[in-house]
């Protein structure tokens, strides 16, 4: 197998492992799961968002619609009228408590697999490529709001 095979591998089963922890607790699809993460760590633009979770600006601006219905997201007005921002509403910030949780449990799953050292390499490693692939893509083309992250 190789690199890119195992890291998909690696991605498709921790991601299976949140789903399914919080599955339990939440209805909520995953990627809205997602969307909600992002804007509580800083993203405050659809585009910057479709960025991030790497979908297109429609799919994002029905991410953000369907946050906005269920009272998790609140969009405000931006710098000038094309823009607006992003916020989490306090109901999104309960729900970010069951992602926090359900992260952390994750993480516990991993790192029993991994010693201490092991884990710290790994954490290294992992960055040193999400950078290098980070920086071979290029600067984001922006999205016509001021960047917010």
């Amino acid at each position: 197998m190789t690199l890119a095979e195992q890291v998909a591998t690696l991605r498709r089963t921790v991601r299976r492992l949140l789903a399914e922890r919080l599955g339990e607790q939440t209805g909520r699809p995953f990627m809205q799961l997602l969307a909600l993460k992002s804007i509580a760590h800083g993203v405050r633009s659809q585009a910057a968002l479709a960025d991030r979770l790497s979908v297109d600006p429609p799919a994002a601006s029905r991410l953000v619609d369907r946050l906005e219905e269920d009272g998790l997201v609140h969009r405000r007005a931006g710098e000038d009228r094309r823009c607006v921002r992003l916020e989490l509403a306090e109901k999104g910030q309960a729900e970010m408590v069951l992602v926090t949780d359900a992260l952390q449990w994750v993480d516990g799953q991993l790192r029993g697999y991994l010693e201490d050292s092991e884990a710290a390499e790994l954490q290294r490693l992992l960055a040193k490529l999400q950078d290098g692939l980070t920086r071979d893509q290029g600067p984001t083309p922006p999205g016509g709001c001021a960047t917010d992250e």
